[in-house]
């Protein structure tokens, strides 16, 4: 983890909240995607014409994280119809470190220090277990099919970083690895909405393009960034390292939609710094 992946990483955990922000905050969810995706394909569609096209080992898992990444997309939609995003958001996001860990230990034999091991189970553990307590605190009682979707939606998460993880190694070719995986998952969605929307998509898109559009060329960044960074450090602790996005967005919550902060989501932020800290360590 040299400061210039460091670095890198965090960017991308920025850039990643500030899309999903964005997307939150276009109120029918499937234009929001739709919009998402389409510039995520329009995207990868000008990279792949400048970029190696990925070895023919890279394939399998190139497929396999289309799926997984249309499969996180719907339940993220899920999730956002049904919470507050600086509630949803941390739990997605949350669950991912344990997992990428224990999924990089047994399919890439990546086994961290007792430090890094120690920094991502206090980083994940810590935020997902205060952003669970922060809905029992708010005086409302848990929603749980908001909960399971966002629990589901990082172990989704997990899947398609440990796939990618794999498949950007073999690819020869981390920008043209990015490039397909966003044109072929990028048209998904799209193409979903317009078979149920028809007639009047264009029409229902027009108030949220530039949003959407813009949130899309965010997303390009923001996963581009972690699979350059995934060719140059452990799966793992660029995994917890990159939900310092939880922080990001709870903040948005506050900021932008007008959601309780409070003390658990203070000790969140905490936590996430101690966990940065100790999964920094080298010793």
């Amino acid at each position: 983890m040299t400061p210039l992946v460091v670095a890198a990483v965090l960017m991308a955990a920025v850039t990643h909240a500030s899309w999903n922000a964005i997307a939150h905050g276009i109120r029918d969810q499937l234009l929001a995607f739709t919009l998402v995706g389409g510039g995520g394909a329009v995207c990868g569609a000008a990279l792949a014409a400048v970029a190696p096209l990925p070895a023919s080992g890279a394939w399998p898992c190139l497929l396999a994280s289309v799926v997984l990444h249309v499969v996180y997309q719907v339940l993220l939609m899920q999730s956002f119809r049904l919470g507050d995003f600086g509630q949803m958001y941390p739990i997605a996001r949350g669950t991912a470190p344990l997992v990428v860990t224990v999924l990089a230990a047994v399919f890439v034999h990546e086994f961290p220090g007792r430090w890094a091991l120690a920094g991502v189970a206090l980083a994940s553990a810590g935020l997902v277990g205060v952003a669970l307590w922060g809905i029992r605190g708010s005086g409302a009682p848990p929603h749980w099919p908001a909960i399971v979707a966002a629990l589901a939606t990082g172990l989704s998460i997990a899947a398609y970083t440990t796939v990618d993880g794999v498949g950007v190694r073999a690819s020869g070719t981390s920008l043209g690895y990015v490039a397909w995986l966003l044109v072929l998952q990028g048209l998904v969605i799209p193409g979903y909405t317009l078979a149920v929307r028809r007639g009047r998509l264009l029409t229902e898109l027009r108030p949220f393009a530039v949003r959407g559009l813009t949130g899309g060329a965010i997303s390009v960044i923001a996963y581009g960034v972690v699979l350059w960074a995934q060719t140059r450090a452990p799966l793992a602790p660029i995994a917890a390292l990159r939900e310092s996005s939880i922080i990001v967005g709870a903040a948005i919550g506050t900021l932008f939609f007008k959601e309780r902060f409070g003390a658990p989501r203070i000790a969140a932020a905490a936590l996430m710094v101690l966990g940065i800290g100790l999964m920094l360590h080298t010793g």
